[in-house]
């Protein structure tokens, strides 16, 4: 295979050969130069940039960071020892007075002479408790309905089942909770979940049968559904987030809402706004939504407040990868702020004083100030060819527009104590995830609540 010559690489020759031509022809040879050896440095600076982020300085998961060594966390050593803290209810094993059932060990001899001690009372027990599971295995129940005959007109009349008793031969209630439970509390695949029943209980179950109790549950769970959007949509403070999953090998969107009490999740193939319109839940949403920064948030008319560990990482980035000082300013300022803040709700206050705020915010503008400083609007030459969309920026400048552009939604902590600092809430619960092998059937119920 012939190696294909890059269309730059021309020899000297062929440089003195240019040079002869004129003027034009060298200014021209040297423009082309130039511009290819931009596109080199961007794609270069995008590389490193690739390189350099971790689950420390970005949103990447430490799974990508590999088995090297792992930067410094941003959270502070605790001054608390490790272990339960003075005050903390334990969980330690109880003895019970109500037992189960008390099994009795006899002794028939005496250890000493070895006289028989058969007919001899106990003067005393002594007691152990082992806190044990009872034999586990299907309960099979049968349900019969009395058929009478009236003596006086000779009808026939037959009592009722319950509700839930529907065919010959099914399966209760319980079990169908119990696989609900194994399948979307404890995310485990169908065929897993199969295996624990088979060798727990003995019963050999279809994947038909999984699912059906699923979607059965699904059904029956619509008015709580309803119940929880509505909680969600009243409330003051509202986490929101979403993550990419597999769905029939392809990426969806698990998008959630969440309060400290109620969470709901949608899956949709898209992130955007079609998916959060049909989740019906911030587009009559008024209080605080608490995100990290998807553009489509903002589309809804609610109070926002962003994400400040989002910022964090990334401020943590720019100073390792472009060793600006603001970067670091920006994390010493936010985590002041929050220290106050917390300073002041273990105290008792319901806010931190004007003054105090005002100093804050002066600080703020003066980092971002200098941010701004040290990275000018990109320029773009006259006779550059007019491109469409934005002109592209560096990582740092990009930051500072958001930081500058949003200031409210990044200080909203500060100016009130009802918002948090970060939106950890809502990424736990997102992270959440269907295995690729099990997600695809959760195109059949979108929904997801709990």
């Amino acid at each position: 295979m012939v190696k294909r010559r890059s269309k730059f690489n021309i020899s000297e020759a062929e440089i003195r050969a240019v040079y002869r031509q004129g003027e034009d022809a060298v200014v021209e040879l040297v423009g082309a130069l130039v511009l290819r050896l931009a596109a080199v440095e961007a794609r270069l600076g995008k590389l490193e940039n690739q390189q350099k982020k971790n689950s420390r300085n970005s949103s990447k998961p430490p799974s990508g960071d590999g088995f090297g060594k792992r930067t410094k966390s941003l959270r502070k050593k605790s001054e608390r020892n490790s272990g339960g803290q003075r005050g903390h209810q334990g969980s330690t094993l109880e003895w019970r007075e109500q037992v189960d059932e008390v099994v009795t060990y006899a002794i028939n001899g005496c250890h000493e002479c070895g006289a028989s001690l058969r007919s001899v009372s106990a003067v005393e027990y002594e007691r152990r408790q082992v806190h044990e599971l009872p034999p586990l295995r299907l309960q099979v129940i049968e349900h019969q309905v009395e058929v009478k005959q009236c003596p006086v007109c000779g009808a026939i009349s037959r009592g009722l089942f319950p509700a839930d008793v529907t065919v010959p031969v099914q399966y209760g209630s319980g079990l169908r909770g119990l696989i609900v439970y194994l399948m979307n509390a404890q995310l485990l695949p169908s065929d897993r979940t199969r295996e624990i029943l088979s060798d727990i209980f003995g019963c050999d179950l279809s994947e038909g049968t999984l699912y059906n109790a699923r979607g059965q549950c699904f059904e029956q769970l619509a008015s709580v559904e309803q119940q929880i959007r509505q909680h969600l949509e009243s409330a003051a403070v509202l986490h929101c987030d979403e993550t990419g999953l597999r769905v029939n090998r392809k990426l969806w969107w698990l998008h959630v809402a969440s309060t400290t009490e109620l969470t709901y999740y949608f899956v949709h193939p898209k992130r955007g706004l079609a998916a959060i319109d049909e989740m019906a839940v911030l587009p009559t949403f008024r209080g605080i939504s608490v995100h990290d920064g998807w553009a489509s948030y903002f589309k809804y008319s609610c109070n926002h407040a962003l994400c400040n560990a989002h910022h964090l990482r990334e401020l943590r980035f720019i100073a390792e990868r472009y060793e600006q000082p603001w970067a670091t300013a920006m994390t010493t300022l936010l985590t002041t702020i929050k220290a106050q803040v917390d300073g002041a709700k273990a105290a008792g206050q319901a806010a931190l004083g004007t003054t105090q705020r005002l100093g804050f915010k002066v600080l703020y503008q003066a980092v971002l100030a200098n941010g701004f400083e040290a990275n000018p609007p990109p320029t773009v030459a006259a006779d550059a060819p007019k491109k469409r969309g934005r002109t592209k920026q560096s990582p740092p400048k990009n930051l500072l527009d958001r930081l500058h552009l949003h200031e409210s939604a990044v200080l909203a902590f500060m100016d009130d104590f009802r918002v948090p600092f970060d939106n950890n809430q809502a990424e736990r619960k997102s992270s959440m995830k269907a295995s690729t092998a099990d997600s695809c059937k959760w195109s059949r119920s979108r929904r997801f609540f709990g």
